[in-house]
């Protein structure tokens, strides 16, 4: 009986091994899928153009991706989807959705805003106020249409539009100083 054991506990063993799996390697599986996981979650975002939105269908068109790859997608709202009034057509999105019955459900949109270039950096209002203020030496650029600037504008001002900038490439109109502050702003899309 005993040579029987003897043979038969290693056949055992290793078919244990073999039914249930080393536990040391299902703990290394489990760590590993849990980044997977978290990526799937990351990737429920659309980036890019709003082309068109229904408040009565409850539905965002979003154009995503670049030049042949680039497609457009439907994805529906409802009253529990938060920043509803960021999907304005032609303007950049982000959209955070998830899925319901197999069709994409915003749960979060925010406006996709561009990123400054390097060395640029952004001033707000109250800073700029202060600067006004103060007569601190810079120069302020209004780089809205001309209708717009005639319309009003900050003090000290000047009006160069985004199409006389690319015209004139800042020649004889930007300080001669390369030191000095230039600051810019405008309406939103102009």
């Amino acid at each position: 009986m005993k040579r029987t054991l003897t043979k038969i506990i290693p056949f055992l063993v290793m078919a244990s091994f073999l039914a249930t799996g080393c536990t040391q390697e299902n703990t290394q599986a489990a760590k590993a899928a849990k980044p997977a996981v978290e990526q799937v979650a990351k990737k429920n975002v659309y980036k890019g153009s709003v082309v068109g939105k229904s408040n009565k269908a409850k539905s965002i068109s979003i154009k995503v991706g670049k030049g042949a790859e680039a497609k457009t997608i439907m994805v529906a709202f409802d009253d529990n989807t938060k920043g509803v009034d960021h999907a304005t057509v032609g303007h950049a999105s982000i959209i955070n959705y998830e899925m319901r019955n197999g069709k994409p459900y915003a749960t979060v949109i925010k406006p996709k805003l561009a990123k400054l270039p390097e060395g640029v950096t952004e001033i707000k209002t109250e800073d700029l106020a202060e600067m006004i203020e103060s007569g601190k030496k810079f120069t302020l650029i209004d780089s809205r249409p001309s209708g717009r600037y005639a319309a009003g504008s900050l003090p000290t001002a000047k009006n160069i539009t985004v199409a006389k900038m690319k015209e004139t490439k800042g020649a004889g109109i930007l300080p001669e100083n390369k030191n000095e502050l230039v600051v810019f702003f405008c309406g939103g899309p102009t």
